[in-house]
């Protein structure tokens, strides 16, 4: 199926745009809203540390392992219909976690919450594939959505401190009610709706596979970043490979695949994923370190800490929007690789940071690693989308979110375990024998455990810590300064025959089947 229709979007279709952003934001936020209410749930529902960690997880577990799952179902069912029964279902989610009475019951409504999230996720992008047919004006309409859910995500923190000022924790799932009404009365009125009319039963052995394959990779990522590799870790990862190896199998035979693997012998399809997939590992890893970083080297509240992640947010949103409207006159390949170099020199000065006081120079590196992810979050998932067939788009859409979400997991982890080995090496034998054994420990595994024990051990040592946690951000920061201008020049010679979509036609998009599926970009 070849996209020719190149007709330009009227208002109608940006204030469908606007509709869509609706539960992109509310993603957003619910990434990052309940970092600050656990600590109150946590008071009130008395969980084990064990449940603290599935109330957390299985959110993102879930929304992980069901991403392909919904965004096929959404090409057979239609997406309009499937971002409306998933946002009543969000709904629901929502109001049971506000209510609940138990861990259990929580971790049950946060399952469900990434169930429903799934749907959401594919249904807005592969809803901006078919309604924005020109190239350029769907570089544009990416662009924006890129920015809503970065801006949610760093409106999380401020509006849960507002909400739990006022009101109690549950009040922070509560925001999903209002947006979610506004989107179900507009979205029949401004959204068209779209499916594939060809397209074959959904296939639940492979809808099981997907999950066998998904879900202990994830597991296994999140659990490397937590306790480090140990036989369970490789098991899990084993596991998902085998079932990975499994599921595409099946797809290769099935007239209807869950995932039409085809997709992947387009060169700006899969170059546009690995290099996404590239980028996030690094931001996900310094996210997760400059988080703590502001908290316990700073001494920053979480309200606070989540203010000062407004300048990277609105670089981040600044360059999603700039990416695709400078990509019209320069190929995306070379836009990436641009913003690229300017990550590499965010890295450069969180390699810099000597500890306490240098708040400006962790905030302002992290602003141009921020920079580089917004233009390629916007040109990246639209070389994706606008790759595949428009009866694929939500299968497309379900990749992009698939290879993000993973990305952020696998930088936690490896980002996170060089920094803790650098922290761990740093700080050996500096505890010293008059503390106790569990304190001793405590203080050597992380800064995070010294945080916990900062009453029992002296003010040179929680320093030492300090120091030793600030000395793995400076080798994350070199090894991202490194290995950033090396993504960039691969990048650029990857997407090197995608034309900037003001050039006209030409060599654009390779198609599936070898020949080019879009009009030259």
């Amino acid at each position: 199926m070849h996209r020719t229709d190149t007709r330009r979007a009227g208002p109608r279709e940006w204030a469908g745009l606007a509709v869509l952003g609706l539960p992109t934001v509310l993603l957003g936020l619910d990434m990052t809203v309940l970092h600050l209410a656990l600590p109150s749930l946590a008071a009130e529902l008395d969980p084990t540390p064990a449940q603290q960690l599935w109330i957390v997880d299985s959110y993102g577990f879930l929304i992980a392992g069901f991403l392909i799952t919904m965004g096929t179902l959404g090409d057979r069912v239609g997406r309009r219909r499937l971002l409306m029964v998933g946002g009543v279902a969000f709904v629901g989610a929502s109001v049971l976690a506000a209510y609940s009475t138990s861990p259990e019951m929580l971790i049950l409504a946060r399952a469900a919450l990434g169930i429903a999230g799934a749907t959401l996720m594919p249904s807005t992008l592969a809803l901006i594939s078919t309604t924005f047919h020109d190239p350029r004006q769907r570089a544009l309409a990416i662009g924006w959505w890129a920015t809503f859910f970065a801006g949610g995500m760093a409106a999380g923190p401020l509006v849960g401190g507002v909400l739990l000022e006022l009101f109690w924790w549950g009040a922070a799932f509560l925001l999903a009610v209002p947006l979610i009404a506004v989107m179900l009365v507009a979205a029949p009125i401004l959204l068209p709706e779209s499916r594939d009319p060809d397209a074959g039963r959904l296939d639940l052995v492979s809808v099981a596979l997907s999950l066998a394959a998904v879900l202990p990779v994830v597991h296994g990522v999140k659990e490397a970043a937590k306790e480090g590799p140990d036989l369970m870790v490789a098991v899990s990862l084993a596991a998902g490979a085998v079932f990975a190896v499994v599921f595409a199998r099946r797809q290769r035979r099935l007239s209807s695949p869950l995932l039409d693997l085809d997709l992947f012998r387009n060169r700006a399809f899969s170059a546009a994923l690995a290099v996404m997939f590239a980028v996030l590992v690094g931001v996900g890893g310094t996210m997760f370190l400059v988080t703590q970083y502001l908290q316990l080297v700073e001494g920053l509240s979480p309200t606070v800490s989540g203010l000062w992640y407004g300048p990277p947010a609105l670089m981040m949103m600044a360059s999603a929007v700039a990416g695709p409207v400078l990509a019209r006159r320069v190929r995306p390949g070379y836009v990436v690789a641009g913003v690229l170099a300017l990550s590499a020199v965010g890295y450069g000065l969180l390699a810099l940071v000597e500890g306490p006081g240098d708040l400006a120079l962790v905030v302002g590196g992290f602003s141009l690693v921020y920079l580089g992810l917004g233009a390629i979050a916007a040109l990246g998932t639209d070389l994706v989308v606008g790759s595949a067939p428009s009866a694929r788009a939500g299968s497309a859409s379900a990749m992009s979110e698939t290879v993000q979400e993973l990305g952020v997991a696998f930088g936690i982890a490896l980002v996170g375990s060089l920094s803790a080995a650098v922290y761990q090496s740093s700080i050996a034998g500096a505890a010293g024998p008059g503390l106790e054994p569990g304190v001793a420990d405590a203080v050597e595994g992380s800064l995070t455990g010294a945080a916990s024990v900062s009453g029992q051990i002296p003010e040179e040592l929680w320093t030492q810590a300090q120091e030793a946690f600030v000395a793995g951000l400076n080798t994350v920061g070199v090894v991202g300064a490194v290995a950033v201008p090396v993504l960039a020049a691969v990048t650029a010679f990857a997407l090197r025959h995608v034309a900037a979509s003001g050039e006209g036609e030409g060599d654009g998009h390779d198609s599936p089947e070898g020949k080019d599926e879009l009009p030259v970009r």
